[in-house]
């Protein structure tokens, strides 16, 4: 189980786009600058999150720009753009319990209930945090230094 880290880079660009616009082009480069990420996976990053309508991205010297409020863009929101995890679940089964054993012809039966329910938790979590908080909480933090 793994949440590729596509989904902290996303967060960290939405939030350079905010917090830089204005004060410079927020080009692939500066991003990939910040994030410490290639420029080719920011621009697929960038990609994603403009398929999303999260932000506006011309190639060139245009720059991003956020395309909707941060306050109506949830982790969630974020987490779904990217694709952070595999089409049937954040949770990946063993492939071939054996059958002939009593535990591996029972153990979906135990755990798949118990594994959505945990996805679901962390899906609930990140729809309760907006980028808007995530760029307020960095700004506190740039002030103080």
């Amino acid at each position: 189980m793994q949440i590729t880290s596509k989904f902290t880079a996303a967060v960290h660009i939405l939030t350079c786009i905010d917090i830089f616009d204005g004060q410079m082009k927020v080009t692939s480069d500066v991003l990939a600058g910040s994030t410490g990420v290639n420029p080719v996976i920011v621009r697929n990053v960038l990609s994603q999150l403009k398929a999303a309508g999260i932000v506006t991205a011309r190639q060139g010297s245009g720059g991003a720009h956020l395309a909707r409020p941060l306050d109506e863009v949830t982790l969630y929101d974020v987490y779904k753009a990217v694709d952070c995890t595999e089409d049937d679940g954040l949770f990946r089964f063993h492939a071939s319990p054996n059958l002939e054993c009593p535990i591996g012809r029972n153990i979906h039966k135990v755990m798949d209930g118990r594994l959505k329910a945990a996805q679901a938790a962390l899906e609930n979590e990140l729809k309760s945090t907006t980028i808007a908080q995530i760029v307020e909480d960095t700004q506190k933090l740039i002030s103080k230094e």
